[in-house]
Formats: C-alpha cells, sequence, structure tokens
C-alpha cells in the first residue's frame, strides 16, 4: 500500500545524499532537502519562502556567469516545460564555492500547467578531483622529473606528428640533436646533487633560446632533442648557434666559489620526403657528434 501521509515522502527526501528543493513559478522555494543542507550550510528554515533570485546560493556557471538573476536552468525549465542540466558552482553558507553538477524538471499541476520546478543538485568535486588527478597522470607521463621539460616519450611521439604531418601537408621541420660536453666529468667533480641542479638550469637556458612554437625535451641523460617547425637549413643553424653560445656564456654557482660552465655539441638536420624520424635524428645526431670530436680535437 502506498502511503499518502505527505512526512512520508518528505521523510524519504531527507533521506537521500543528494540536495532536493522544489520552488513555484516565481522561483520561491517552498522545500528545502536535509541533503540540502548538508551541502550548502543552509537549513531548511533559512531558505523555505525565500526566492532563487535573492541570490543566497549565488549560483555561477564554469564561465564566472551570475545565473541567480539572469537565465538559471531553473528559469529556463519552468519557462519551456523541458529538462534540464548543468554543472555550476554554488556558494556555501560558510563561503566557500562549491561544484555541483544539478538536474531539473519542471512539475505540473492537475491541470497540466507547470507550477513550479524541482532541482537535484549533487557534489561534483569527486568528479572534478579525478578529472585533475588525471591530468596530473598523463603531464607526468610526458615530462622528464628532473629537467621539467617533455620527456623522449613525448618527444618521440611529437617527431611521428611531425612527419605524418610533413608527408600530409610537407610543412618543413627539422631537428636539433643536442649533447652537453663533459657532463661525467662535471658530476664526478661536484657531486651528483650539483650535476643535476646544472642540468636543469641547462635545460630552462635550452628551452629559453628556442620559439615558442618549436619543442624540446630531454632525450636521455645529458642529451637533448628539439624539434622546430616552419624551419630551413639556415634557421636551423641560427638555431643551433645560438643554443650553443648561450649555454656555453651559462655560469651556475657552485660550492666554495665556484661556477660550472657547461658546453654543448649541436647537429641540426631538415627532415625529407618519407624519411622516418629515427633516419632524421641519426642524421642530426651525426653531426653533433662530429662538431664534438673537432671540439676534442682543438683541445688536444
Amino acid at each position: 500500500m502506498i502511503p499518502d501521509d505527505p512526512n512520508f515522502y518528505k521523510s524519504l527526501l531527507d533521506h537521500i545524499s543528494d540536495g532536493v528543493y522544489f520552488v513555484d513559478r516565481e522561483r520561491r522555494i517552498l522545500f528545502w532537502n536535509e541533503g540540502a543542507h548538508r551541502l550548502t550550510g543552509y537549513t531548511s528554515e533559512e531558505l523555505v519562502g525565500r526566492h532563487c533570485q535573492d541570490d543566497i546560493l549565488c549560483h555561477v556557471d564554469y564561465d564566472g556567469q551570475r545565473l541567480c538573476q539572469n537565465d538559471c536552468p531553473l528559469a529556463a525549465s519552468i519557462r519551456d516545460g523541458n529538462r534540464h542540466e548543468a554543472r555550476v558552482f554554488l556558494r556555501h553558507k560558510q563561503g566557500r564555492r562549491l561544484p555541483v553538477e544539478v538536474r531539473i524538471q519542471p512539475m505540473f499541476g492537475s491541470d497540466g500547467t507547470i507550477v513550479g520546478g524541482v532541482e537535484i543538485f549533487s557534489d561534483d568535486s569527486a568528479r572534478l578531483e579525478t578529472a585533475r588527478k588525471l591530468k596530473d597522470m598523463q603531464r607526468m607521463a610526458f615530462l622528464d622529473d628532473l629537467t621539467q621539460l617533455p620527456n623522449r616519450r613525448f618527444v618521440e611521439l611529437s617527431l611521428e606528428t611531425a612527419c605524418n604531418e610533413f608527408r600530409m601537408h610537407r610543412d618543413p621541420f627539422g631537428v636539433l640533436s643536442i649533447d652537453l660536453d663533459g657532463f661525467k666529468g662535471i658530476n664526478d667533480f661536484f657531486g651528483h646533487e650539483m650535476g643535476d641542479f646544472a642540468l636543469k638550469e641547462t635545460a630552462k637556458t635550452l628551452a629559453g633560446a628556442l620559439r615558442a612554437s618549436d619543442v624540446v625535451g630531454r632525450w636521455g641523460g645529458d642529451e637533448f632533442i628539439a624539434i622546430v617547425r616552419n624551419t630551413s637549413d639556415e634557421l636551423l643553424r641560427v638555431l643551433s648557434a645560438r643554443c650553443e653560445a648561450l649555454v656555453g656564456q651559462t655560469a651556475i654557482p657552485a660550492p666554495n666559489n665556484r661556477k660550472i660552465c657547461p658546453s654543448a655539441s649541436i647537429g641540426f638536420a631538415l627532415a625529407r620526403t618519407d624519411e622516418p624520424w629515427k633516419e632524421l635524428v641519426a642524421r642530426a645526431d651525426e653531426l653533433m657528434y662530429r662538431r664534438k670530436k673537432a671540439k676534442r680535437s682543438i683541445v688536444a
């Protein structure tokens, strides 16, 4: 037998975790359940009889637009008789902003006319936190822990993408193969902690030396690869010289008033038609090793 006592239904609504409230056509709040109290901090006594337009909850959308005094989803449902859903932020009684998912239905009288609306809302914090964690995991999966530059996995995917775009659109691109000179000696002399610090600072120098459209990532150890788009042999030559000069002018403070002065050998190569990215990188590597060998010959 279905109970006909209104208090039964009120008790039922008070025991669900979601917030539920009813409004009339003027958006005057007629009912406010315990779930709404738990989520917002406002009791039924504080809100029943008040209007949504009083802006107590100060609903805003994800663009920061205020909704309660404008065309909010609840007002839209009362106007058009349709179901509406939205993700918005409400203001908790204690002042903080709470993300909520709202689901709204119009309420119909016995004659079929719209007499108001019901809004059911739930805490959306867990979904947002999950999305943030997923984004962080995705970001961390493509970042080198030490330098915070893109890691080898990201660079390889970017190289594959650049090659595909080159085959389809003939957008010219090239790579720089960057290897720091004698970095093992820095680690041996100053210690790995200072070596790591020097590597991080050198990575920042390289990132700053290139254009915003270029990608430079850690290839492994003290090796870096830069992907340079919309380029030419001459521009690759210019960027290579710039990176070498700026790294060579870096002086990183070390204990006992010493300075770490890194240097880099850089090779470059312009992409060729139908050339796999591994062959492109190999050509840049070959030039880089020739330049490194030439430096050693000069020192000797």
